[in-house]
């Protein structure tokens, strides 16, 4: 049965089969490959979507529990603490393979949006659960308060 979900700020029919995580349903029925499958059990933070600007798993999230709800992905993150985020980590080179860049980020607009003048300790909190193969976590921490200044 279809349902109608908000994505991006669209409205959007969807019809896929109960119980299917909200980040197939972003992936395949809809083409935002910005979310990433990283481990298919929360862990790892790849699929970071916001969901009523609270940041969610969509890995282990059913897509019609968010009916009715604000979904947000990469592809439509804006606005100053996003632009923020976005130019703290260009200037700063953080990605390195990229791959859990789309999740990290959304985690951080989160953050940023929560609390302007994180200390360390917030910071290493609010990632904590996104995993960096590549451990650019020095570099995240140090955009992250980069971004905080321009907000």
């Amino acid at each position: 049965m279809a349902i109608t979900l908000k994505i991006n700020g669209k409205n959007k029919s969807v019809d896929a089969a109960e119980g299917t995580p909200l980040l197939w349903v972003l992936r395949d029925h809809m083409g935002l490959t910005g979310t990433k499958f990283g481990c298919g059990v929360a862990q790892c933070g790849a699929c970071t979507v916001h969901v009523d600007g609270v940041p969610i798993r969509s890995c282990i999230t059913a897509h019609e529990d968010v009916e009715g709800s604000d979904v947000t992905t990469i592809e439509a993150a804006s606005g100053k603490v996003a632009d923020a985020i976005r130019a703290a980590w260009e200037e700063l080179a953080v990605p390195q393979c990229g791959y859990c860049q789309a999740g990290q980020i959304m985690s951080a607009i989160n953050l940023l949006e929560t609390n302007k003048s994180p200390t360390d300790d917030d910071i290493d909190n609010a990632m904590s659960g996104n995993i960096c193969r590549c451990a650019t976590y020095v570099r995240i921490r140090a955009a992250i308060k980069d971004a905080a200044k321009s907000v």
